[in-house]
């Protein structure tokens, strides 16, 4: 790797992109098992 080549980062905007699906993907995995529970204890 050359000293001039640029750093090998993704860029802000991608970042930010990331984490947001990963809290999308979070938020939704807690809602699910708490739909699955909710459900199982409904009579």
């Amino acid at each position: 790797m050359l000293w001039s080549e640029p750093p090998d980062e993704p860029p802000e905007e991608l970042r930010r992109a990331e984490a947001m699906l990963r809290r999308a993907r979070t938020v939704l995995t807690v809602s699910v098992l708490l739909a699955m529970c909710l459900l199982g204890l409904w009579p």
